[in-house]
């Protein structure tokens, strides 16, 4: 597969699995061996991935990823996006706070006879959690 088509991918999964909350691409997209770097090895990656998928969607039920740079070299594809949505259900034993939320991304993904093998990403959890409410903000430290 071309860098092109490997990118193609990428966005696809994103719009219908985050974005529209379709669980059945998961399973389609996923190589059965694949691995979630930032998860315990031997995790289920295609259990894990619906099992973040449901929870985001059901906190942030109009959740959608904004992907603004997507660049693909052989099989990795790396994107940057930002993450919105409006805090109305559970999230992390948090209730609902009615907030609305924009959170930075990046994703390492590798794509592999046209599914996702690897999938390596950063997120601002401290400031996702400083918008809802949970986390202070940190104090500016004299230098």
């Amino acid at each position: 597969m071309t860098p092109e088509t490997n990118k193609a991918l990428v966005w696809h999964f994103m719009e219908r699995a985050f974005n529209e909350g379709d669980l059945t691409i998961v399973d389609a997209a996923l190589t059965q061996d694949g691995i979630d770097h930032q998860e315990p090895l031997g995790a289920n990656f295609a259990m894990h991935l619906k099992a973040v998928i449901t929870m985001l969607r059901t906190a942030f039920p109009d959740l959608h990823f904004e992907i603004h740079d997507m660049l693909a070299e052989g099989e990795l594809v790396a994107f940057r996006s930002t993450m919105t949505g409006t805090h109305r259900g559970p999230f992390q034993g948090l209730p609902p706070t009615g907030k609305s939320i924009s959170v930075a991304h990046m994703h390492f993904v590798r794509v592999v006879e046209g599914k996702t093998s690897d999938l390596w990403h950063v997120w601002d959890t401290a400031g996702l959690m400083r918008q809802l409410g949970t986390a202070a903000a940190p104090q500016p430290q004299a230098v």
